[in-house]
């Protein structure tokens, strides 16, 4: 049996692409999608038709300007969501724009129009997961959302602080990225780590022990990674979200994989509870500079690939 069906045992493997093809040729659980990946599939001839239906859709109509641009581009998240959910069994991912991530009553409203728009289409808010990065708005957006029966995927998430508001909040999924915090941890130290080192897999490994010791429902998706080993050294989490390049790599190996995180060995642990309120919040997550930075740096590099999607819709107008 090779890697990727190992880790199919013991872990929710599911496709972080916007890529169709990859989906079907992987067989994943769930995917994931952001703004980088729906720029880079848009840029495609594959999938421009998607973008050309979103635009064709909105020619004429009451709408104009920025607000035209918006709904283009709502359409279009809910065009390749429902795309993919032809070919995944489970769930897709889709998010909240990020110039959002401090908005709570913005995010909000933007996760109900887009789940408005999927039952429209026909497809239960159960098939949903809402996208919103891991700011103290973005968390307290979610568990408003939560209780409405709308799934949320907290992303852009890279500390303790982080996963526990989330997990107190009720929040669905969340998403800790480990090869982003192995890329700080590099360029801070200027050493290389080994999978077992990584500084990314400690950091899931520490939540996902939090999470079962204390009994919270919350579930945990590592993502973002920068090599298999990563990958092999997580197997047990709940879900992984895999890009197709490192999916093929797993698929390629017939190495014997083994589950390193465990629910039962979580709870024999000794693990003291951290603090949920806004103020800890903010100051343990102003304490570590990793997640403090790197929380920032993909709020703007998402915001910047939204902005450079609304030029592609602009153009097409």
């Amino acid at each position: 049996m090779n890697q990727l069906d190992q880790l199919k045992q013991h872990t929710i493997v599911v496709a972080d692409t916007g890529d169709f093809e990859a989906m079907k040729a992987y067989k994943p659980q769930d995917a994931t999608t952001n703004p980088s990946l729906i720029l880079q599939a848009s840029q495609k001839a594959e999938y421009k038709s998607l973008v050309d239906q979103a635009i064709a859709e909105h020619k004429g109509g009451s709408l104009t300007g920025p607000a035209k641009v918006e709904a283009i581009m709502d359409r279009i998240l809910i065009l390749f969501g429902l795309e993919i959910l032809k070919i995944v069994p489970g769930r897709v991912s889709t998010e909240v724009d990020a110039r959002l991530s401090f908005d709570t009553q913005g995010n909000l409203d933007k996760a109900r129009q887009l789940i408005g728009m999927y039952e429209a289409a026909g497809i239960g808010r159960e098939r949903i997961l809402i996208k919103i990065a891991s700011t103290w708005e973005g968390i307290k957006a979610a568990e408003v959302l939560q209780k409405e029966g709308i799934n949320c995927n907290l992303t852009l998430l890279f500390s303790l602080a982080q996963a526990v508001a989330c997990a107190e909040g009720g929040i669905k999924l969340i998403s800790p990225f480990v090869g982003r915090i192995l890329d700080w941890h590099k360029k801070s130290t200027g050493k290389d780590y080994g999978a077992t080192e990584d500084p990314g897999v400690l950091s899931v490994t520490q939540i996902y022990n939090y999470y079962k010791h204390f009994g919270y429902t919350t579930e945990v998706m590592g993502a973002s990674f920068r090599n298999k080993g990563e990958i092999t050294e997580l197997t047990g989490c709940d879900l992984l979200t895999i890009s197709p390049g490192l999916l093929g790599e797993l698929q390629a190996s017939d190495e014997p994989l083994t589950a390193k995180l465990n629910a039962a060995n979580a709870k024999s642990l000794k693990i003291d509870r951290i603090g949920s309120d806004e103020k800890t919040f903010r100051w343990l997550f102003n304490e570590d500079a990793m997640a403090t930075e790197k929380t920032a740096e993909g709020i703007r590099n998402f915001g910047k690939d939204i902005v450079k999607l609304e030029k592609l819709i602009e153009a097409g107008l």
